[in-house]
């Protein structure tokens, strides 16, 4: 099983940063695909969250308007696009995937890092 992000950098702020993660060795369309970020210090939080299936979504009230997560079942790819990047923005990244129907197992990306600095 793997997770694998990419598209994180650094950005000024204002712009705007596309993640991907893609996902192989689990049935993709059956689980929910979050991004959650983590900066030193802090607990890792949630950012936004798709269903399988490409169901309903939910955001962390400081990125909604700014961030839109969506799903290509076909490539097994979970994306995260972040516009109108702050600098509280700036954290690691990560890829999660949970099964979507009850309890079964969870998996974890490597992250990425987001650095939004002039």
């Amino acid at each position: 099983v793997q997770l694998v992000e990419s598209g994180g950098g650094l950005v000024q702020p204002g712009g705007s940063l596309r993640l991907t993660c893609v996902a192989s060795g689990f049935t993709f369309r059956f689980y929910a695909m979050s991004w959650f970020r983590q900066t030193p210090g802090k607990e890792r939080e949630l950012v936004a969250a798709m269903r399988s299936f490409g169901g309903s979504t939910n955001y962390a009230d400081s990125v909604k308007g700014r961030f839109t997560i969506s799903r290509d079942d076909a490539k097994n790819t979970v994306y995260l696009q972040m516009n109108r990047l702050k600098p509280e923005d700036t954290a690691v990244y990560y890829c999660y995937a949970r099964w979507d129907y009850g309890a079964g197992y969870d998996y974890w990306g490597q992250g990425t890092q987001v650095t939004v600095s002039s």
